[in-house]
């Protein structure tokens, strides 16, 4: 685990380190970023206080296909945050919300078989979103400090990395559906090319893509999209 007072990016810092020869498993935590990320190029802000902390998985030609990595991670990261007492639900495919309200992010970003897993959670701070309630750790009631949080984080992704690797998906996906919204959840799917897909969420498909029951009955699979709750 390294450390270091600000950066541009630890997801970008990770993927250098990765060209550079770092192992699967390194983890570098900001105190804070100046050019966070989150989905569709959308800026992170991140003030001192939250945790931004980014780890590599080298993804191996034998291991389930790799996007399912955004499933394990969100387990994790709703485990973690369960251990600390605050009770969270995940939106597809890895936001973490209490109460309709954004908690965390995930962003995964490849380099070949290098995979950057960057986790953004609001500890301390709730920055203000258009259109999207926020909330914090520290608003649930829970005073966790980065430092503390990222280590059980570290702890419990390597424990369901393991789990992905020796069992597959299944016991992921499980997990995934057991902690997330209930089944008939009104979503609307915002698709790469600007396509707006809303429906009732019913599940997800045995590589852990969203499967949404649109109006007239019939059943979409939803590989990527930015999703909100209607």
């Amino acid at each position: 685990m390294a450390t270091v007072a600000a950066t541009g990016s630890t997801n970008a810092d990770v993927l250098t380190a990765a060209r550079a020869g770092a192992r699967e498993g390194w983890w570098l935590r900001a105190d804070r970023q100046e050019g966070g990320r989150g989905r569709h190029g959308r800026h992170w802000v991140s003030p001192k206080g939250n945790l931004y902390a980014t780890t590599l998985v080298r993804h191996r030609a034998v291991d389930p296909p790799a996007a399912g990595l955004a499933l394990v991670a969100a387990v994790a990261l709703h485990e973690t945050i369960a251990v600390h007492g605050v009770t969270a639900t995940i939106k597809w495919p890895n936001d973490l919300l209490v109460g309709g309200a954004k908690l965390s992010g995930i962003l995964l970003e490849r380099e070949g078989e290098a995979v950057a897993v960057g986790f953004g959670v609001n500890c301390a701070h709730a920055p203000d979103l258009p259109g999207r309630a926020t909330t914090s750790l520290a608003a649930q009631g829970c005073l966790v400090t980065p430092a503390t949080l990222v280590e059980t984080l570290a702890e419990l992704f390597a424990r369901w990395l393991a789990r992905w690797r020796m069992e597959r998906l299944a016991p992921v996906r499980q997990a995934w559906l057991a902690s997330a919204h209930p089944s008939g959840t009104a979503l609307s799917a915002l698709l790469p090319d600007g396509t707006v897909v809303d429906g009732l969420f019913v599940g997800l498909d045995g590589g852990g893509a969203l499967n949404l029951r649109l109006a007239d009955g019939t059943t979409r699979v939803i590989h990527a999209a930015d999703v909100s709750l209607l």
